[in-house]
Parts: C-alpha cells; sequence; structure tokens
C-alpha cells in the first residue's frame, strides 16, 4: 500500500445520508415558495408538480431523520454532499418543467441551469413561460446562488490560514461552528441585498413581479429574465443599470458588506480582489464600447450603453443581454468570453475560475521574473495583498484554473465536432462552463440533444468548480478505509 493510500479515507455512507437527509428538507421548504406562488397565480398544474416535488424530496429526508449527528466532515465528504445536493435538485426540478410541456431532455437543461445560476435556455420560443414558471426557475437560481456562496466560504475555511485571511475570514478555532457562524452572515446579506434590489426595481418598473424575479435572478447573478429579450424589453431606462448593479453586488464577496456594517475597519486596498473586480469590470466595459463603436459600427452612445450593460453581465458572469450576443463582431465576443473566463469574486454567487485565484497565478508570474533578477541564496516569499501565500493556496488556484480551462477544451472540440460553429461555439461553452447563460446562438432549441448534455456538464462542473466533481468520479472516494463516523 503506498502513502497516499494509507493516508486516504472513502467516503462514510453514514454521514452522507444524515447531510442529505437534511439538505433535502430544506430543498422541500424552498420548494414551498413557488408552490405557494403558483397556487397563489392559480396554475393548479404546476402548484401540483411542485408538491409532489416536496413529497418526493420528505421520503429523502425519511430515512435520515433520526441519523446521529456527525462528530466531523472529511473534506471529500464535503465535496460529494454538494455535488449530490445539485444533482438531487435539479432531478426533481424535473417534474414542474416536464409537466409544462418540455421535452425531457429541455426539461433537464431548464432545471440544471436555474439550479446552477448559468441562465442559458434551449426552449423552443414557441413555448410561452407562464408566471409561476418564470417564478419557480428564478427562485432556483436564487437559492443555487446561497448554496454555492456559502459552500465556497465552508471550503475556504478549511484551507490554509492563508487563503482565509485573503478571503476576509478570521482563523477559526472550531471549523463547523465557524462555518454557521459566517453562513448566517451570508445569509443575512444576501436577504438584505434582495430586498433592497426588489425595491429598487419595483420603483424603476412600476411592477412588483418583474422587480421579484430580475432581483431574485440578479444578486444570484443567474440572469434569468421575465422579459422574452432580456433587459432590452425593460420598459426603463434606469431597470438595467440597477440590475446590473445588483449582479455586481452578488459577485462580490458578500461578507465584505457585512464587514462594512460592522464598521470595522477594513483596507480595501489591502485586499485586491475586493477592488479588483469593479476595475475588470469597468476595463471589460470600456473595451466593449470601444469594439462596438469602431468594429460594429454603433454610435457612440449605443456603444456605452450596451457596453457598459454587456461588460458587468458578462464579468460578473450573470448573462442578462441588451441585444443578440450572436450578432456583434468576433472581436466583442472575444472581450466577453475573456471576462466570463475569470468571472467574480470567490465568497460570492459568481462562476468563472474567480478573480482571487487570477491574481494569485499573476503575481506567481511576477514573483518567478523577479527571482530571475535575484541571488540564488535570496530568500523571499510570495504575497498577495500584503498576505503571504501559502504552497497549498498557489496549489489549488493552479488546479481550479488548469481543469476549468481543460474543461473548456474538450467541450468546445466535442461542440466543434457536432458541426457548430466554432467561435460561437467556444462563446457558449466558456458561458455554460462559467455560469453565464449569455449566448451566441448555439444553446437552443435546434442543438442536438447530445450537445445539450455536454453544455449540462459544462453547468454542473463549472458551478461545481470541476475538482468537486472530480472528486465524485475518483474512486478512493468510495473504496477503501473509513474512519469512525464520530
Amino acid at each position: 500500500m503506498d502513502s497516499a493510500a494509507a493516508l486516504s479515507y472513502a467516503v462514510r455512507p453514514a454521514v452522507l445520508g444524515y447531510y442529505l437527509s437534511r439538505l433535502s428538507l430544506a430543498l422541500a421548504a424552498l420548494t414551498l415558495v413557488p408552490l405557494l406562488g403558483a397556487a397563489l397565480l392559480d396554475e393548479l398544474r404546476l402548484a401540483t408538480n411542485l408538491a409532489v416535488v416536496v413529497g418526493l424530496l420528505a421520503v429523502v429526508w425519511l430515512p435520515g431523520r433520526r441519523m446521529a449527528t456527525p462528530m466531523q466532515l472529511q473534506e471529500n465528504e464535503a465535496l460529494v454532499i454538494v455535488t449530490l445536493t445539485f444533482l438531487l435538485a435539479s432531478l426533481v426540478m424535473l417534474l414542474p418543467y416536464s409537466g409544462e410541456g418540455l421535452p425531457l431532455e429541455d426539461a433537464l437543461f431548464e432545471s440544471i441551469s436555474a439550479v446552477t445560476t448559468t441562465g442559458l435556455s434551449t426552449v423552443s420560443p414557441a413555448f410561452s413561460y407562464s408566471p409561476g414558471l418564470k417564478l419557480t426557475r428564478a427562485w432556483m437560481q436564487w437559492y443555487g446562488g446561497l448554496g454555492i456562496a456559502v459552500f465556497s466560504i465552508a471550503l475556504v475555511l478549511r484551507m490554509q490560514s492563508g487563503a482565509r485571511r485573503l478571503a476576509g475570514l478570521d482563523t477559526p478555532e472550531n471549523l463547523p461552528a465557524s462555518a454557521r457562524h459566517y453562513s448566517r452572515r451570508v445569509l443575512v446579506v444576501y436577504l438584505i441585498l434582495t430586498a433592497f434590489v426588489i425595491a429598487a426595481l419595483w420603483l424603476a418598473l412600476d411592477d412588483g413581479f418583474q422587480a421579484l424575479l430580475h432581483a431574485l435572478t440578479a444578486v444570484s447573478t443567474g440572469g434569468f429574465s421575465g422579459y422574452e429579450n432580456s433587459l432590452a424589453d425593460m420598459p426603463s431606462v434606469a431597470a438595467p443599470f440597477i440590475t446590473i448593479g445588483a449582479s455586481l453586488l452578488g459577485a462580490m464577496p458578500l461578507l465584505l458588506y457585512f464587514h462594512l456594517a460592522s464598521q470595522r475597519r477594513l483596507a480595501l486596498t489591502g485586499n485586491p480582489e475586493w477592488w479588483a473586480l469593479p476595475v475588470m469590470v469597468v476595463v471589460v466595459a470600456v473595451g466593449l464600447m470601444l469594439i462596438l463603436h469602431h468594429i460594429d459600427g454603433m454610435s457612440w452612445r449605443q456603444a456605452a450603453y450596451h457596453g457598459s450593460l454587456l461588460g458587468g453581465s458578462a464579468q460578473t458572469t450573470a448573462g442578462f443581454s441588451t441585444l443578440d450576443v450572436g450578432g456583434v463582431s468576433d472581436a466583442a465576443k472575444l472581450i466577453m468570453i475573456l471576462a466570463m473566463l475569470v468571472g467574480g469574486s470567490v465568497g460570492s454567487t459568481a462562476g468563472g475560475i474567480k478573480v482571487l485565484r487570477l491574481l494569485v497565478l499573476t503575481r506567481v508570474v511576477g514573483f518567478v521574473i523577479r527571482r530571475t533578477s535575484m541571488s540564488s541564496h535570496a530568500v523571499t516569499d510570495l504575497r498577495l495583498g500584503g498576505r503571504s501565500l501559502a504552497p497549498e493556496d498557489v496549489q489549488r488556484a493552479l488546479v481550479v484554473t488548469v481543469l476549468f480551462l481543460l474543461t473548456v477544451v474538450l467541450s468546445w472540440l466535442v461542440m466543434a465536432a457536432g458541426g457548430e460553429p466554432v467561435f460561437d461555439a467556444l462563446f457558449d461553452v466558456v458561458s455554460a462552463t462559467g455560469t453565464v447563460g449569455l449566448s451566441a446562438g448555439v444553446a437552443g432549441p435546434d442543438l442536438p440533444a447530445p450537445l445539450k448534455l455536454v453544455l449540462c456538464l459544462d453547468m454542473l462542473a463549472g458551478r461545481l468548480e470541476i475538482l468537486a466533481l472530480l472528486v465524485v468520479l475518483y474512486p478512493r472516494t468510495w473504496l477503501g478505509r473509513r474512519i469512525e463516523s464520530r
């Protein structure tokens, strides 16, 4: 037996059962919201199907309701639990979508797109979303964004102290207690942000239902819109900017707002991720504006309008659009591809590789170049934002980035081999893997079912940051020695 195998432990079925049972109950409770909405909107078929979903989730909860709480949770168990929860949420919500007349592959696509906060759609133009189904998918994006924000913070807590400090977390003495502590803070911030955006959009749109839909999908950086042509159909000049502004708030580290509200002394310049994302949004917006004017032939006013909103949408991975993205130049698409690849911040609802990882890798490159001019005996450490980076921090940033890019390349090759336009296929693959939702026209009703499945896998892999999905597929995750459950 090699040393790695000797130190490895497989996941424990009892632990998985305990947490999946509790999470199933939470999903059942969350499903009551669209169930109530469908009932109030007099959509009885949708309400019935959502009631069945609640019943199925309750059945999953029953076997584990009396299980004892595990004393500790392994990292591979945490990753497996989150992966299985997203899969469970996607599968049980097939019923409401298929029950409204969608083919099975489209129902699966819409369900995964919703819970992963992506926003891509393959629904035929002939299909009309009912108000109740619009509320259902918006609500799925909202709780999917909350779930991934809490999950990412929980993972950072298990890392080296350097990674925790960079993410704005204090060094915990008790990981489970700290995870609960920070999760409650995230929930409070998330609820306040959502309520604030609902109020702002309600004033701008004079439509409470549309304000609710767009607030849920903006704060979660989900991108599903209540209008057929997304932001282009908004009957207000201010509402699109409020929506993208809300997406930027959701793409920032959610704990940042708690720190600011607590009046803690916070050196924003000392943590580059907190100012890097807004700077990147501005850079992408200006780049798009210049391209839309000089290459796509828009007036300066049109270019500034579409460039600012599309730039913010791509960088925050929200996926709202103000025009047909498939109709813009390849140069504009390339700018958006790069923005979607990077995405938002760690501890936010956004997707992509994440700004913090890009900053870490950029600092590594600078460090290597700087070392060439130093003496071989010089001692120096790798720092970011005034804080030392541990080797594990750099390793994780590199691994996630490589896996993300590898997933994009492999999926792109499959899409191109399937006959899809090469550059547009790259755009939609990056959008799916980055959980963005902008489309160059490849993701649609005419896309073959196997290629729809490829994008489904991309959305799940991207939302789980690739690594969690690989952990589920790793044999030693399931086979081998197990420590005592308690």
